[in-house]
């Protein structure tokens, strides 16, 4: 179990954080998101040692985390830690020596590594020759190289292509089901959600909401309805009762449900009456879908931090 409880850092007149908590356990992928400034990045600094915190204290397996547990971490910066021109490979190797590997071991874990990272043809080329993502897959080897027993990720999947994001996601749920628990920060709320187990939400230095994505969903003030209506006169749309979240009167491209000369709309309410909603859909035209729409993890986050 990886805990950090109460961690609070001020710069001058600057609170970045005030009293953040979040645990992780083994096998767990944890989620931390929050607007640019509200104190990512310092949290995952704190816990490995970057930066002291002016309170609290990471704990891993009930002990306080000092230098000999933190070189059991496995950290990746948002920022690039690499020598741009040193080799992939060579690279790779001398961070695991770093780590405290033999010479021997950190040259097979970096084989391994570059292997199943898809980068075999590139183990003898120049860092800084890189793309962005083969940079980040490098970036993610080094912090894999001596087998940690945490992994800490700043943003381990920005600018990265479809094919590199699976490639990352990949390693991860490999680490995860050995039991490792990962925590990783990320704006790309649909991965977040997709990834991971449990979600924390921070802003301005404090954490303010946690736990699974579905209890989040639990939490959420507003139920919403999605309803899609066919052939309706303008103007329907403001009978309906309660809150208009979204709507589109643009259908989804290449949807056969939908005749060219038909008007659309799309409409994504929180109705103070669901029923009496149903009753005026149908009376405006064909309703094509109705029905309870669960929020995005991106739409929790909207919610949670106005």
């Amino acid at each position: 179990m990886l805990e950090a409880d109460g961690l609070r850092k001020r710069y001058g007149d600057t609170v970045a954080l005030d009293g953040v908590s979040l645990k992780v356990g083994p096998g767990e992928m944890f989620g931390f998101v929050g607007a640019n400034g509200a104190g990512k990045t310092t949290t995952m600094r704190i816990i490995m040692g970057v930066l002291s915190a002016d309170g609290g204290e990471v704990r891993w397996n009930g002990k306080q985390a000092g230098h000999e547990i933190r070189r059991r971490f496995g950290y990746m910066p948002e920022e690039r830690g690499l020598y741009a021109k040193m080799r992939v490979a060579e690279q790779i190797e001398y961070f695991g020596t770093l780590a405290g590997m033999s010479a021997q071991a950190a040259h097979r874990s970096s084989d391994a590594l570059i292997e199943r990272l898809g980068l075999t043809e590139r183990r003898d080329d120049h860092v800084d020759t890189l793309s962005l993502g083969n940079q980040q897959r490098v970036q993610l080897a080094v912090a894999l190289i001596h087998e940690p027993e945490v992994l800490v990720l700043d943003e381990p999947f920005s600018g990265l292509d479809p094919i590199a994001v699976d490639a990352l996601a990949g390693v991860l749920a490999e680490r995860v089901s050995a039991g490792v628990p990962v925590v990783f920060s990320s704006h790309q709320l649909d991965l977040v959600e997709q990834l991971c187990d449990s979600v924390g939400i921070i802003k301005g230095g404090r954490m303010i909401a946690g736990g699974t994505v579905a209890e989040l969903r639990a939490r959420e003030s507003r139920k919403r309805l999605r309803m899609v209506v066919t052939g309706a006169a303008p103007g329907w749309i403001d009978r309906l009762p309660g809150e208009i979240i979204a709507k589109t009167d643009r259908p989804p491209q290449g949807d056969p449900a939908v005749e060219d000369h038909d008007s659309y709309d799309e409409v994504i309410l929180a109705p103070s009456d669901d029923q009496e909603a149903l009753r005026v859909a149908a009376q405006a035209g064909r309703v094509r879908h109705f029905a309870w729409q669960e929020p995005s993890l991106a739409e929790i986050f909207r919610e949670v931090v106005a």
